[in-house]
């Protein structure tokens, strides 16, 4: 086997690395490189999975390292990045205990982890909202009120909300409650090309695209937001075949 048993496991450590670079960048005020190392974080995670599938190395120990390296890179950073963020723009000294609450999300983040390796109802689909769109979500929000992106988007009024401690944690407790719930959601795996049966998928693919080529980084809190929103209203609708 060689080399290949190797590559897989490579690819998780480098979605690992760029966690924590993310975590860094984030202690630093360096919010929009933040969201790129956990832009990075995610294709990583992506292509690990898939690299073990192709390469027919799937191992025990892959799957534990991408839970450990997921944990850093979809659960302490954005943790760390909401942490940043409040006690910047509160002014909150290092003994001030409300940015630590931020945290919370990156608990569980952890909870949320541990529960998808032994939930064997979520092959094809997921039950709750998995780690890497809170991470994306929560990265890509932030970054938009960095000094990098002055000028690029009026986001004034979202900063303004965006900077009340409240606001932020009550955030914290929405996603850390969407992530252990069970609410189903469909995921953007394809058994069939037909677009019967896959709607909901094609549907958010293509306006993905026209979202990310109007609004471009902005573009990634509302696909996000999107895709939440879309797996909510068609459990309502009673269409469950669709979040399975």
């Amino acid at each position: 086997m060689g080399i290949k048993k190797h590559i897989p496991n490579t690819i998780t450590c480098m979605n690992l690395i760029s966690g924590s670079v993310a975590c860094v960048l984030a202690l630093n005020h360096q919010y929009f490189y933040a969201s790129l190392a956990i832009y990075a974080a995610s294709v990583f995670d992506f292509f690990d999975g898939m690299a073990a599938r192709l390469l027919h190395v799937s191992s025990s120990i892959g799957k534990e390292l991408d839970s450990l390296a997921d944990d850093i890179s979809f659960g302490l950073a954005p943790g760390m990045i909401l942490y940043s963020w409040m006690s910047q723009v509160t002014g909150a000294g290092i003994g001030d205990p409300l940015p630590y609450l931020c945290f919370i999300l990156s608990a569980f983040a952890a909870l949320r982890l541990a529960k998808f390796n032994l939930d064997e109802r979520q092959t094809s689909s997921f039950i709750g909202l998995p780690t890497p769109p809170v991470s994306m979500l929560t990265a890509s929000l932030i970054a938009l009120f960095d000094e990098k992106m002055a000028g690029t988007y009026d986001v004034e009024w979202l900063r303004d909300i965006a900077s009340n401690p409240y606001v932020l944690l009550a955030y914290v407790a929405v996603f850390s409650y969407l992530m252990i719930c069970e609410l189903p959601m469909f995921s953007l795996k394809f058994k069939h090309l037909h677009w019967k049966g896959n709607e909901p998928k094609y549907i958010l693919l293509g306006t993905s695209v026209v979202l990310l080529a109007v609004l471009q980084l902005a573009a990634i809190p509302a696909i996000i937001l999107l895709f939440i929103i879309m797996s909510v209203i068609l459990y309502f609708m009673g269409r469950k075949e669709d979040v399975k």
